[in-house]
């Protein structure tokens, strides 16, 4: 059996699938297995899928009706043989020694997880380091809890350093844990952060190094930069399955507005995206829609108990001027920013 599975949903993928997987199948650490899931995508990428299954045994590659990533990911942690877990975006790539390091360090602190830091790769190029979940080091339960878990809940406005993206692909998950309490993905957004809140409740120890794991590529392309009719819906859903991981957890002691928290963030997400570039309506439509989504009652209960600061320029902007309702200047303002774009 393989030590490591590492899984890659695949749609629309062409064009970057080979870098990917090439970074995957020239790890250091070659004890792997290689899972491919083909998500039915429009393009080419299962023939390429197909192909690149046949340059090495362990690639296997997994056809399936198109079900969005969550389903993907799913399928091939289904499917995995490995002892540990990782998780790769078909757009990005790995450094030629990431899972070494990470299974040294795992490895030498004993731990059932592992973790590191990341790139950000610009499509022209340059790269810039991103820091890890935590510092390098060997974490117990508590450490957890506080450190990810608590985090990924929490009081986040306002706190540049608090704040914890969901991102699944700069860790080493053990799949005894993953199999044992049927942890899975669920949604086509946000679903990163609700599967490490609930593995990183049952993980008793993590071993994080300091150095980079993975090329995150900033894609205009992707998910996260396009427009999504339905973000709402999938807010909803998230903090849905948010407080129900608070309740089964006990989690929240101490941050009475998380929820809030919360809310603001997905709130300020909403306005970006309702107001982007790729989003057909007029601006009129898009100004009354976030009107829309400010009234609704479990946002307007956020505006009014939490007054953001410190969020950086452009989100501080945004978020002063929903606070005090200035609707017309915002989208004025996003007119203004998203000129020659449309």
């Amino acid at each position: 059996m393989p030590e490591i599975s590492v899984i890659v949903p695949v749609y629309k993928a062409e064009a970057f699938l080979k870098k990917c997987t090439d970074s995957i199948l020239g790890q250091t650490f070659a004890d792997l297995e290689l899972l491919l899931v083909e998500d039915g995508s429009p393009d080419d990428s299962g023939k390429l899928c197909d192909a690149i299954a046949g340059t090495d045994p362990r690639v296997r590659v997994f056809h399936k009706e198109n079900g969005g990533v969550s389903s993907a990911r799913n399928l091939g942690m289904a499917e995995a043989q490995g002892t540990y877990l990782a998780f790769a975006d078909a757009d990005d790539w790995l450094p030629p020694d990431a899972l070494e390091a990470m299974h040294s360090a795992l490895t030498a602190a004993g731990s059932d997880s592992a973790g590191g830091a990341h790139y950000l790769a610009q499509p022209d190029g340059s790269t810039s380091v991103e820091p890890g979940a935590l510092p390098a080091g060997v974490y117990g339960p508590d450490a957890i809890r506080t450190g990810i878990v608590d985090r990924l809940l929490g009081e986040r406005m306002g706190k540049p350093g608090q704040v914890l993206n969901g991102f699944i692909w700069r860790f080493l998950f053990s799949r005894d844990i993953v199999r044992d309490h049927d942890i899975r993905f669920a949604g086509a957004y946000l679903e990163d952060e609700l599967f490490l809140m609930e593995y990183f409740c049952y993980a008793q120890r993590l071993a994080m190094i300091d150095r980079p794991v993975y090329y995150y590529l900033q894609n205009p392309l992707s998910v996260t930069r396009r427009y999504l009719p339905d973000y709402m819906d999938t807010f909803t859903r998230f903090m849905e399955a948010k407080e129900a991981l608070a309740e089964k957890f006990s989690l929240g002691e101490g941050m009475p507005l998380w929820r809030e928290n919360s809310r603001w963030s997905g709130l300020l997400i909403a306005i970006g995206n309702e107001f982007a570039a790729s989003n057909p309506a007029s601006l009129s439509e898009k100004r009354a829609r976030v009107k829309t989504i400010c009234a609704r009652p479990e946002m307007a209960q956020a505006i009014r108990a939490i007054q953001p600061t410190d969020l950086g320029r452009n989100k501080q902007v945004v978020a002063d001027l929903v606070s005090k309702g200035r609707f017309f200047l915002l989208s004025l303002l996003y007119w203004y920013k998203n000129r020659g774009k449309e």
